[in-house]
């Protein structure tokens, strides 16, 4: 597995983002494509993890970086395609977050967890906070996770 990680809107590995997102989101789920592709795309991190082998685009996250305070990084948009799910492409995406939030030294990292994947969070170590809600349609809770922050060196 190989992963990538972009902020440039017109990179193939942005378009890839958003190409799994229309499929699982906007195809499998019925979020509004407005909802889906909004205002913060420019300001977010893309991740975009691929099968060595074929090159195929498997999973993405974003991040969103100061969105609810300038220590917090948002988690956003996880998805991975349907016929890859079960295999750990999504920890891997989570494991490259961490470690991206973890040197650039963002202290904790929130999300809106879809409840069906409340568990898969929940193993990765996030604990859910405040009331489920309503988001494009979904039940969702909010949940978060401390960062080990990494020391710098010279």
């Amino acid at each position: 597995m190989k992963l990538f990680i972009t902020r440039d809107t017109k990179s193939p590995v942005y378009l890839d983002a958003v190409r799994i997102r229309r499929q699982v989101f906007v195809e499998e789920q019925h979020v509004p494509t407005e909802i889906e592709i909004d205002a913060y795309e420019a300001l977010c991190v893309h991740f975009v993890l691929y099968d060595d082998e074929t090159d195929a685009a498997l999973a993405t996250a974003r991040l969103l970086p100061g969105k609810e305070n300038e220590n917090l990084i948002t988690l956003q948009r996880m998805a991975v395609l349907k016929e890859y799910r079960g295999n750990g492409y999504g920890r891997k995406v989570m494991e490259a977050i961490e470690k991206f939030a973890a040197q650039n030294r963002f202290p904790e990292i929130v999300l809106h967890a879809q409840l069906t994947a409340k568990d898969f969070y929940t193993k990765m170590g996030y604990i859910p906070f405040g009331d489920e809600f309503e988001e494009a349609g979904i039940r969702h809770i909010s949940m978060k996770r401390q960062i080990q922050i990494c020391a710098e060196t010279d």
